[in-house]
């Protein structure tokens, strides 16, 4: 009995520094190189959320070699205009598809363009309305207007179609600091001379737009066209990468 008491006070000091009978201090843990104590959380990073699901259209693009701009630059804001009847078509044209695609080719210069706008003002950023349209697509688009007075805005099928229909063709504006769309005079989609870009000058001494919207559209203009796009004169949100020749001799239509 004595040499148990007498052997107790080490026992009971070995099991605290080796931690017998308990657990560390919460949050710590002893450094194996230099026996100091380091901060431990003991848990694991919360993993990540799941991605949404691709649309069918969307799978559809891919695999046809076409590029997912959110993929490709996610600085870049989405927000496709025809997933909703709220256009000038009046109906919906995007049944499914929620992501904007283009070419590889349309996509390295439209990542140079929101690098141009960056630099230029770095809380901007370029916002894409519609990018990669598949012909069938259009077709549903020409149906809407055909024997309308809107059918001069719109490429018709039989006649190999737009730019769109590479994904050589994007509608898009600008973003401020706050994600508000910078005002451009009209909105996107808007089918009248006031969305024309050369009657800029005109419109803004008639009153039709102001001053600072004709800035805001030279801006966009400005990237756009350094990164390679070319405007469409009729619409100030829409540029095209390539001639509608170039695209039929290099390029493949979207079916």
């Amino acid at each position: 009995m004595e040499r148990y008491f007498y052997y107790l006070p080490f026992l009971l000091s070995g099991c605290l520094m080796c931690g017998c009978g308990g657990k560390q201090a919460s949050g710590q843990m002893q450094s194996p190189d230099t026996e100091e104590t380091i901060p431990h959380t003991g848990t694991m990073a919360a993993p990540a959320p799941p991605a949404p699901p691709k649309s069918h259209t969307a799978r559809y693009l891919d695999s046809l070699g076409l590029v997912n701009i959110a993929e490709a630059d996610s600085s870049i804001a989405i927000e496709l205009m025809y997933t909703h009847a709220d256009n000038f078509t009046g109906i919906l044209l995007y049944e499914d598809l929620k992501e904007a695609y283009l070419h590889p080719d349309a996509m390295e210069s439209l990542k140079q363009a929101q690098r141009l706008l960056k630099e230029r003002h770095p809380g901007y950023s370029l916002i894409v309305y519609d990018a990669a349209r598949p012909m069938s697509v259009q077709q549903k688009m020409w149906n809407a207007v055909k024997g309308t007075s809107k059918y001069i805005y719109v490429s018709n099928p039989s006649r190999g179609g737009g730019l769109h229909n590479y994904g050589l063709a994007v509608d898009i504006s600008i973003l401020d600091e706050k994600g508000v769309p910078l005002p451009m005079g009209t909105p996107v989609d808007y089918l009248g001379k006031e969305a024309h870009i050369t009657e800029e000058s005109r419109l803004v001494a008639q009153g039709k737009i102001t001053e600072q919207e004709r800035k805001n559209r030279l801006l966009l203009r400005q990237v756009m066209k350094e990164a390679g796009f070319r405007p469409l004169p009729s619409e100030w949100w829409h540029f095209n990468r390539y001639s509608r020749q170039t695209a039929r001799e290099r390029y493949r239509v979207i079916p």
